[in-house]
């Protein structure tokens, strides 16, 4: 299981930018810990989405627990995984 959810939602407002979200709740520590998972996510975001994201999309990443503890380069590979699955 991920360390997150990806939400992708098309726009529809005919711009071609890339919008990015993060959320992670209560559920998945203190806030130490929920800001670090965000800072992770923001790294992702800003190494991956330019080439991966869909144009004209919103993403949203959503925390889970585990996230936390795996290292950057597996999330890594989940987020490009899930970013090739939206665009199929």
């Amino acid at each position: 299981m991920p360390g997150f959810v990806l939400l992708v939602r098309p726009r529809g407002d005919g711009l071609a930018h890339k919008r990015v979200g993060f959320t992670v709740s209560r559920k998945v520590g203190n806030a130490v810990t929920r800001n670090r998972m965000k800072r992770r996510f923001r790294a992702l975001a800003r190494e991956l989405l330019p080439e991966q994201g869909l144009p004209g999309a919103d993403h949203v990443l959503i925390g889970r627990g585990s996230g936390i503890e795996r290292p950057f380069a597996v999330l890594r590979e989940e987020l490009l995984k899930a970013l090739g699955k939206v665009a199929r």
